[in-house]
């Protein structure tokens, strides 16, 4: 059945880009970079949409459950994006932020023809993880209609999980299934129907925000510090000794020598300085303060 997408904001066409092909380099940029304003004004509106996918995301950590995004193309290249980005910024397994694309890893790099509109292979991916009701599964699709993606959502439901769709629509078909709908409008593409632009950027923006504020809610910065973060080479090393130096005003030589003493854990060596207690009595008061170093110092 072909699939009437021209009432679709992504897809129509922008007045102000006629002529787009006829531009200087300089007009081409200057007009996207003005449409771009269109993106940051249209998350805007949806922010107390976000704030709640936040809280819900929130809470799914506390419960050791997952946070888990489907989406197809761009869309599910976006989510797989946010996923990796996780674990060595905030310290977090590889398994609590995931992300599902249609067709498997392998579209990342290479579209896999036809699997986007197939409903089956969302569910079966999310059984493959062992979807659980206290899981969170956020559904991204630009159009709003992607049946990878509508699939997913709909079993997520019927698990009991909190579900989100992120569409670039308003009154989208995924917004209508799930618990949550998270609409940021910015107009039409400079480029018809590319969404990988205006409406890549507002679903990177949101999945910004959904990861990064839920990992604050959960203790995963201090001030504005990741004193969770990974050290896998020298330069994190040197990072999480200058965090450690933020945090307490200590000198790098002390920096250096509580993070070998807290076994490279940033969080630890920061609550053992501001605190003045050994290992163990910090990591005591970490954890009673449910890994929040501003509670953990009082």
């Amino acid at each position: 059945m072909t699939v009437d997408l021209t009432k679709l904001v992504t897809e129509s066409r922008n007045p102000r880009t006629m002529d787009i092909d006829t531009m200087s380099a300089l007009e081409i940029v200057t007009i996207m970079n003005d449409e771009d304003n269109n993106v940051v004004k249209g998350v805007k509106e949806v922010l107390p949409e976000i704030a709640k996918a936040v809280e819900w995301c929130a809470e799914s950590l506390r419960k050791n459950a997952r946070i888990i995004y489907i989406g197809a193309g761009t869309s599910g290249r976006l989510g797989l994006m946010d996923s990796v980005e996780c674990p060595p910024t905030y310290g977090v397994s590889p398994d609590v932020v995931v992300g599902l694309i249609a067709g498997g890893e392998n579209a990342f790099i290479k579209a896999v023809e036809g699997a986007e509109d197939r409903k089956d292979l969302c569910i079966e991916d999310l059984k493959k993880i062992n979807l659980c009701a206290d899981d969170i599964v956020i559904g991204l699709a630009a159009s709003g209609r992607t049946p990878y993606v509508i699939g997913g959502l709909e079993y997520a439901n019927e698990l009991g999980c909190k579900t989100v769709a992120v569409a670039c629509n308003k009154n989208s078909k995924i917004g209508a299934i799930a618990k949550l709908a998270i609409e940021p409008v910015s107009g039409p593409e400079v480029v018809t129907g590319s969404t990988r632009l205006k409406s890549g950027t507002a679903q990177k923006m949101v999945c910004n925000m959904l990861s990064t504020a839920s990992m604050i809610l959960n203790g995963k910065v201090y001030q504005n510090l990741m004193v969770d973060v990974q050290q896998t080479n020298e330069k994190l090393v040197t990072r999480a000794e200058n965090i450690i130096m933020e945090a307490t005003g200590c000198t790098r030589e002390e920096a250096s020598k509580a993070r070998v003493a807290a076994n490279g854990k940033v969080k630890l060596a920061v609550t053992m300085i501001l605190t003045g207690l050994d290992m163990d009595s910090a990591a005591k008061k970490l954890e009673d303060a449910k890994g929040h170093v501003r509670d953990a110092i009082k």
